[in-house]
C-alpha cells in the first residue's frame, strides 16, 4: 500500500485572495496531512508578470511549499477577446501542472464578491441559468475536482486575513482598467449598489445558487431527452420535433454544448428552431470553420469538404499505440486533426481501458452497436442509420489493447464498451483538422 500524501493544488496568481487561500491550505494540509503545491500560470501580458512570478516563486520557497509556473504561448484568435483567451488558456495550464503534480483537487480563490460580480455581469450579458449560475463551489471537470472553499466568504474578511501574515501581494493593474467590463463594474457599479442594497453581494450570490438548481434540472431532462429520442453523434430531427418547443431548445443546447465543446450562442440555438421545421438539406456555420448540417433528417456537425484530408493509410493493426489517460486533446501522427479526451456522466469509458489504444482506418467488416439492447452491425448501416453525412465519417477508430473497438468518429463510443452507470467514465470526440490547432495538443505514443 503506498504511503504518498494526498496532495492539493491551489491557483496562486500571487494576488490577495490567491496567496491567502495559499497560506490557509498550507496550514490545513499540515493538520490533515496532505501535500500542498502553488500553481502559477504567466500570461505573458502584463509588464510586471515576471515579476509577481519571482515573487510568489519565492514566497513558496519561504513557507516550504511546492511551486509550479507555466508561461502561456500562442496570442488569442482572431475576434477573440482577451480574457476569455486568458481565461480558457489559464485553465487548461492549470490542469496539466495539476496532474503533473500529483493532485486530484484544485483550489480557486474566488470569494462572495467576485461571484456577485459574475451574476451581474452575466445578467448584463442575458445569460439563461447556465450563466445566472455563476461559478460553481465545486465542479468535477476533466478528472480534476475544482473547488472554491471562499467562495461565501467577503472581501473584508479577507483583507484581514492577509494583513496578519506580512506579505507583499502582487497588484493587477488590469483589475482597475475601464476596457474590461469587470473593472467598470467593480470601480462604478459594485459600490453604489452596496450602498443602496447592503445585502447586494449575498442576493446575488442566492441568485447564482438557485440557477445552478435550475441548471442542474434542466441538465437532468436534456440528457433523459436525448436517450429518449437516439440522439448521439447526431440529432434525429423527426424525434426532436416531437417535443415542447420549451424542451426542443434545452435538447438543442445539450446537444450542441457536446458537439461543439464551446459556448453555444443563443442566436444559433435561435435561427435553428426556426430553420429546422422540416427535413431540408441546409448548412450552418460553426466553431473552427466547421459546419453545422441538416441531412437525411439529422442534424451533424461536420467539416467543410474543402478541408477534409485523407489521412495517412497503413495497414489494419500496424497502427502506432497511444496512451489517452489524462482528459487532454491529442495530436494524431497520420491524422488530420486531434482526439479529446473528456469525463462524462454516461456513455463513457472506463479510463483504464485508454490506458493503450491502437488508431487505424477503417477496413472493412467492423461492427458497431449504438445501445446496450441494440444489435451490432456495419459502419456503414449505422452511418445511414444516424444521417451522419459522409464529411462527419473521417477519423481514427480506436481499439483497446485486447483488439476490441471501442471508439468511432460520428457514431462514438460503442455500447459494448460503456462503462456501467455511476462509474468514472471518458469520453472521446474528433476534431477534424479545422479544429485542430487547439493549444495543448500532443501526441502521446505508448
Amino acid at each position: 500500500m503506498s504511503d504518498r500524501r494526498p496532495v492539493v493544488a491551489v491557483a496562486c496568481s500571487g494576488g490577495r485572495d490567491s496567496v491567502a487561500l495559499l497560506h490557509a491550505t498550507l496550514r490545513a494540509g499540515h493538520a490533515l496531512g496532505a501535500g500542498v503545491v502553488a500553481l502559477h500560470v504567466h500570461h505573458g501580458l502584463m509588464a510586471d508578470a515576471d515579476r509577481w512570478a519571482r515573487e510568489l516563486q519565492a514566497l513558496c520557497e519561504r513557507w516550504n511549499v511546492g511551486f509550479d509556473c507555466e508561461r502561456l504561448s500562442g496570442p488569442p484568435a482572431a475576434g477573440e477577446s482577451v480574457e476569455a483567451w486568458a481565461r480558457r488558456e489559464r485553465y487548461r495550464a492549470l490542469a496539466r501542472m495539476a496532474r503533473a503534480a500529483g493532485a486530484s483537487v484544485v483550489l480557486l480563490g474566488h470569494h462572495l464578491h467576485d461571484q456577485a460580480e459574475t451574476v451581474l455581469l452575466q445578467a448584463l450579458r442575458g445569460a439563461g441559468p447556465a450563466g445566472l449560475a455563476a461559478m460553481p463551489r465545486v465542479v468535477e471537470r476533466d478528472g480534476l475536482t475544482w473547488a472554491r472553499p471562499w467562495i461565501a466568504r467577503t472581501g473584508a474578511e479577507i483583507d484581514a486575513y492577509v494583513a496578519s501574515l506580512a506579505v507583499d501581494v502582487a497588484l493587477d493593474p488590469s483589475n482597475a482598467d475601464p476596457r474590461f467590463a469587470r473593472s467598470r463594474l467593480r470601480a462604478q457599479v459594485m459600490p453604489a449598489l452596496r450602498e443602496a442594497f447592503p445585502e447586494a453581494d449575498a442576493a446575488l450570490a442566492a441568485v447564482a445558487r438557485r440557477a445552478g438548481e435550475a441548471r442542474a434540472l434542466l441538465d437532468e431532462v436534456a440528457a433523459e431527452d436525448l436517450q429518449r429520442i437516439g440522439a448521439a453523434a447526431t440529432l434525429p430531427l423527426a424525434a426532436w420535433r416531437t417535443l415542447s418547443a420549451a424542451r426542443r431548445m434545452n435538447v438543442l443546447r445539450a446537444w450542441l454544448a457536446q458537439a461543439l465543446a464551446g459556448p453555444v450562442p443563443q442566436s444559433l440555438l435561435d435561427r435553428l428552431l426556426a430553420e429546422t421545421v422540416d427535413d431540408a438539406p441546409r448548412r450552418w456555420p460553426v466553431d473552427g470553420g466547421r459546419l453545422l448540417r441538416s441531412w437525411r433528417g439529422a442534424l451533424a456537425v461536420v467539416a467543410p469538404a474543402r478541408a477534409r484530408v485523407t489521412p495517412t493509410r497503413v495497414p489494419a493493426g500496424t497502427g502506432g499505440s497511444l496512451s489517452l489517460l489524462r482528459c487532454d486533446r491529442y495530436a494524431m501522427a497520420g491524422w488530420d486533426g486531434t482526439l479529446e479526451v473528456f469525463a462524462a456522466a454516461q456513455r463513457g469509458v472506463a479510463p483504464h481501458r485508454l490506458a493503450q489504444v491502437v488508431a487505424r482506418v477503417r477496413a472493412g467488416g467492423e461492427q458497431f452497436q449504438l445501445q446496450p439492447a441494440g444489435v451490432a452491425r456495419s459502419l456503414k448501416k449505422q452511418f445511414q442509420a444516424l444521417g451522419v453525412p459522409s464529411e462527419g465519417r473521417d477519423g481514427p477508430l480506436l481499439f483497446d489493447a485486447a483488439g476490441t473497438l471501442l471508439f468511432v468518429p460520428g457514431l462514438g463510443i460503442d455500447a459494448r464498451a460503456w462503462a456501467p452507470a455511476g462509474a468514472p467514465q471518458w469520453a472521446l470526440r474528433w476534431h477534424p483538422a479545422t479544429d485542430a490547432a487547439a493549444p495543448g495538443a500532443k501526441a502521446e505514443p505508448v
